[in-house]
């Protein structure tokens, strides 16, 4: 097979998929999202959501032009879509968003339609260009901004498709993290401190925890600002 499919049996572990069945499954197209933090949109439909038996059947829902993620209308059935992307049937007024479960598989949760257009990017770089300030975020995109406020590893909770900042979320005491990686993964913790690249947070029995900073991603000041269970 080309370099459109894997082997079912060496897929990320994160996926959610059956290990036995049909040999090859769909390898989503490059894009903002890792194999390991990232599927396929015909895995989504099919293994994550059985609303599809077979790559036809995807296809077929597709074209019909009534999946969007992040807002926009997606066809490709091989378009990747990862941690924190969220997903519209128009048709069923269904919203979906993806996140990681603390078995560290990707996963999906209902959502409300109101916290649709809401997603979660984490600073992960800063870079002038023409002047200007430009933020590198972990979804791949670019957004300028006009305040030297915002430090790598801050979170911008965006409004989409319009890509407008509705809140800046910072790394640092009291924030809410999500954990995307490590042996606490698809965990939510307080922040007790921040030194250099570790963080220090209190999970949701009271423990104190180190974890790497690269692994905290900020979702919310003292509380998660969007549904992630």
């Amino acid at each position: 097979m080309g370099k459109d499919h894997l082997k079912r049996l060496t897929a990320p572990k994160t996926w959610h998929v059956k290990r036995k069945g049909i040999k090859y499954i769909t390898k989503p197209m490059p894009g903002p999202h890792s194999l390991e933090t990232g599927t396929s949109l015909n895995i989504l439909l099919k293994e994550a959501l059985n609303y599809a038996g077979t790559t036809r059947e995807a296809k077929k829902i597709l074209n019909a032009n009534d999946v969007k993620i992040d807002g926009k209308t997606r066809k490709n059935f091989r378009f990747p879509v990862g941690i924190f992307d969220t997903i519209e049937f128009t048709n069923t007024n269904e919203f979906f968003r993806v996140v990681m479960n603390k078995k560290g598989k990707l996963d999906i949760i209902k959502i409300k339609k109101e916290e649709a257009p809401l997603k979660p990017c984490k600073i992960a770089g800063k870079t002038m260009v023409r002047g200007k300030l430009q933020l590198n975020l972990s979804d791949g995109r670019n957004i300028f901004a006009d305040d030297s406020k915002y430090k790598t590893g801050d979170t911008l909770l965006l409004s989409l498709p319009q890509e407008k900042i509705n809140r800046h979320l910072k790394l640092g005491k009291n924030s809410t993290i999500f954990l995307v990686g490590g042996k606490h993964i698809g965990e939510i913790g307080n922040v007790e401190d921040v030194i250099e690249d570790r963080v220090i947070y209190k999970d949701s029995n009271g423990n104190l925890i180190e974890t790497s900073k690269k692994y905290a991603f900020v979702v919310g000041n003292e509380k998660p600002s969007i549904a992630l269970k």
